[in-house]
């Protein structure tokens, strides 16, 4: 009977135990894995909204080019999102060009959505 119970509880998980560290090297438990990460529907709402108006400033504000990249970049439209050094070779162009594509592209949007 005794080593059933023993059996038993060493199976046992604790929410308060250690069960890891992070990159930061902070100790993380099982409760903190498993709280509720679930945005409030306000949040949800508010989040396509902004994913709307991005999408449409995009179309609306970025030359072409600029417009490939970042969509290229980032993956919009469903693809995969590609490397710097990967849009480069598509497009026959250095990688420092792409970045500086990429960088003024960001920066015209941030100043769209600030408005």
């Amino acid at each position: 009977m005794y080593l059933r119970s023993t059996k038993k509880l060493s199976a046992e998980v604790y929410l308060e135990e250690p069960i890891g560290k992070d990159k930061d090297d902070n100790v993380v438990t099982l409760q903190e894995v498993l709280e509720n990460q679930e945005k409030s529907i306000e949040e949800v709402v508010d989040l396509k909204f902004k994913v709307r108006k991005l999408q449409e400033k995009i179309q609306e504000v970025l030359k072409d080019r600029e417009k490939m990249i970042i969509e290229l970049r980032f993956g919009l439209g469903g693809k995969k999102p590609k490397t710097q050094n990967q849009i480069a070779e598509m497009l026959g162009i250095s990688r420092s060009y792409v970045s500086r594509i990429e960088t003024k592209a960001i920066g015209k949007l941030a100043k769209e959505m600030k408005k």
